[in-house]
Formats: structure tokens, C-alpha cells, sequence
């Protein structure tokens, strides 16, 4: 498998832009859509992948419809720092199911997590039992998401210029 860049033309963004609509079509629907026949449009969204360009599919669960009506951005702020805080950190917030999403961020903060929870006093519950007691954990600060507007497809598809 080849990371790296990778020289798109129009057909590539155009795929791109489909699959980043709907990641469900088959190789005949995107080819029916570009003018491709079946194979062509298999090759080119084989290529992508061969490439790292696509990386698998995604669901979107609508976690209001699960219960999850709560979405918390929390920084974390590790009291210690170095290589093994950082690994017991990062391994034991992979057991908490609420934790959706942990970058290792540089700035104020060390890590940002994306925490869902059914309500405040469910989010409360998560912060005090689970979050508060991981290993190296110094001082958080919490969002609370109030909106959110999700922008269909990857940013910049249509205007990628990118040379290998």
C-alpha cells in the first residue's frame, strides 16, 4: 500500500465527490454517473484505495435517535508528561465507550476527546468515575456542543490540486 501524494485529475475529484456523498455506490453506478464503464471506475476507486485517498466507509449513527442527546469536546492536560504517561493515557481512554474520538493535540491542552453521554448528569457520571481517574490526568476543560454542521464529503475536494 503507497502513502503519500497522488496526482488527481477531474475524474478523481469527481469521484471522490460522490463516494464522499453516498460511500454505498458500486463501481457501475459512479461509472454510469462520469460516463466510465463499470471496470474503469473499479480501477480508479482501486487506485484511491492502493493510495490511502479512501479509507474504508463510514456509518453515521444519529446518536440523538441512540439517547446520546450530549456531545462534549474535553481537553486534557496530562499532570506528567512523557513517553510511557502518554501510552497509559492513550490506552486506557480506549476502554471508555463514551469516548468517541481522542487526538493528541499540540497547544494548551495534550489530548482533545469527543465524549457522548445521554444527558449532563450521564456526561458527569463519565467525567467524575472514568475521565478524572485515567492515568497522567491534570486538568480538563469541557464544550459542550451546542450545534453542529456537518459539510458533505471531504473539505476542498472539488479544489484539490495536488501534485506527486
Amino acid at each position: 500500500m503507497t502513502f503519500g501524494v497522488i496526482d488527481l485529475d477531474d475524474t478523481d475529484r469527481a469521484i471522490l465527490r460522490a463516494l464522499s456523498l453516498d460511500g454505498n455506490l458500486s463501481a457501475g453506478e459512479i461509472g454510469r454517473r462520469l460516463g466510465l464503464s463499470q471496470p474503469a471506475a473499479w480501477r480508479r476507486v482501486r487506485r484511491l484505495e492502493e493510495a490511502g485517498v479512501l479509507r474504508g466507509l463510514r456509518v453515521d449513527v444519529d446518536r440523538d435517535k441512540l439517547g446520546f442527546g450530549v456531545t462534549v469536546f474535553l481537553g486534557v492536560k496530562l499532570a506528567t508528561k512523557g513517553r510511557v504517561s502518554l501510552e497509559d493515557f492513550e490506552r486506557a481512554v480506549q476502554s471508555i465507550p463514551e469516548v468517541q474520538v481522542v487526538q493528541h493535540v499540540l497547544g494548551l491542552f495534550d489530548y482533545r476527546l469527543r465524549v457522548v453521554a445521554r444527558d449532563i448528569a450521564d456526561f458527569e457520571r463519565v467525567l467524575r468515575r472514568r475521565i478524572m481517574t485515567l492515568p497522567g490526568v491534570g486538568n480538563v476543560e469541557a464544550n459542550v456542543l451546542l450545534t453542529e454542521e456537518r459539510r458533505p464529503g471531504p473539505l476542498g475536494v472539488a479544489d484539490l490540486v495536488v501534485k506527486g
